[in-house]
């Protein structure tokens, strides 16, 4: 196909998206090579085998079955059984508001966890520090304290966020657009 009017092509539009799509994916915590699985999926207008998609993104089998594997891990494509087919076929979430929202609701969940193990450790040593503490040192430590609470605060306040998203009562505040 050639330039219309100036204008590109289908193939040539969906190739400027679909390398869009591959770079910035980098925000769900994937490689621009398994963008480029993503993307293709994403603007295909059926369901493509694993041959198919080696094909379009030209990587090694071990790289596209890695790809799709961690595609899969993360909620962004689904595999799907076609009846009478022998191969698997792959299919991409195209709401990209449920697949945002999954992943900002694991990203926080992450980040809870970890930070709520390291004030579950240190608190109480923390604690017992200040009580038998004097001057300098304990003037430290009760800063650090205090920052151990503005945490508990934040991981709250994150957490609802992270609820309001599971439940859906974060559209009320951030509508989806309409179509």
């Amino acid at each position: 196909m050639s330039e219309i009017g100036g204008y590109y092509d289908l193939n040539h539009c969906k190739d400027i998206l679909e390398s869009s799509i591959a770079q910035s994916i980098g925000v769900y915590g994937v490689s621009p090579s398994v963008g480029r699985i993503y993307s293709v999926l994403y603007y295909s207008q059926k369901p493509m085998t694993f041959s198919e998609i080696q094909a379009h993104v030209a990587m090694s089998k071990a790289s596209v079955s890695n790809g799709l594997r961690e595609l899969t891990d993360k909620e962004m494509i689904l595999k799907i059984w076609k009846k009478g087919k022998r191969h698997d076929h792959y299919i991409v979430e195209k709401d990209c508001y449920k697949t945002f929202l999954k992943h900002i609701i694991k990203m926080i969940s992450l980040e809870s966890h970890i930070m709520k193990n390291a004030i579950e450790q240190t608190e109480p040593y923390l604690r017992e520090l200040v009580d038998n503490e004097t001057g300098e040192s304990k003037d430290e430590t009760e800063k650090v304290l205090k920052l151990i609470e503005n945490d508990k605060q934040y991981l709250e306040w994150t957490s609802s966020i992270s609820n309001a998203m599971e439940s859906g009562e974060f559209y009320n505040f951030f509508p989806k657009s309409k179509e």
